[in-house]
């Protein structure tokens, strides 16, 4: 069965974003507030990534950032990811998966290449599934991971640690029901980030 997984930059105290997370001029920044640092690693480097164009990042980066990459066949979204993100352009995240996103309200901007979700996190993931086919699901946005790890669907979280303390903005993780155990199995040092794979315990 395909995993399920999140992937995302964080600062060591575990933001997401800035202060002011309006801030951004509506394309990919736009949502980080006044943290674009934390995606510097995406552009520093002199190894272009094998799967989105335009990124070069360094070469343990992007060995580490493709292999990620390879893996999703399909990708879900928070409603507030999909917002700060413009929507992204109507396509989505990721070059090939299909985009689903999560929403408890109606999202006339769904593109034809979108699928909207709006009956909660099992049955986006479930969808997911379907369309990943053998492939993995990566989750986006701190509130659907949440609620992913609150409802046991969630496999793997990977980290990219940005060494800064950003003292506030928008974390990663919203409040959990229970602790959730994780288990480190990969850390790759890396310039300007740390690669961190946690597996899910349950």
């Amino acid at each position: 069965m395909s995993k399920v997984f999140s992937a995302h930059a964080v600062s060591v105290d575990g933001y997401i974003s800035g202060r002011d997370p309006s801030d951004g001029d509506g394309g990919f920044d736009r949502g980080l507030g006044d943290a674009p640092m934390l995606f510097d690693w995406y552009s520093d480097g002199d190894t272009p990534s094998q799967m989105f164009g335009g990124f070069r990042l360094s070469a343990p980066s992007a060995r580490f950032f493709d292999a990620l990459a390879a893996r999703v066949g399909a990708a879900v979204a928070g409603r507030a990811t999909y917002e700060h993100s413009g929507h992204w352009g109507g396509d989505g995240p990721h070059p090939t998966a299909r985009l689903f996103v999560l929403s408890h309200r109606p999202a006339p901007e769904i593109s034809a290449s979108q699928t909207l979700v709006t009956t909660g996190i099992e049955d986006a993931i479930a969808a997911a599934r379907e369309a990943a086919g053998d492939k993995d699901v990566g989750l986006m946005g701190g509130g659907v991971v949440t609620s992913a790890l609150a409802a046991g669907l969630v496999d793997e979280l990977i980290l990219h640690q940005v060494p800064i303390l950003l003292g506030g903005g928008r974390p990663f993780f919203q409040a959990l029901p229970e602790h959730v155990q994780l288990k480190l199995v990969e850390s790759i040092p890396a310039p300007g980030v740390t690669h961190l794979r946690y597996q899910v315990v349950r």
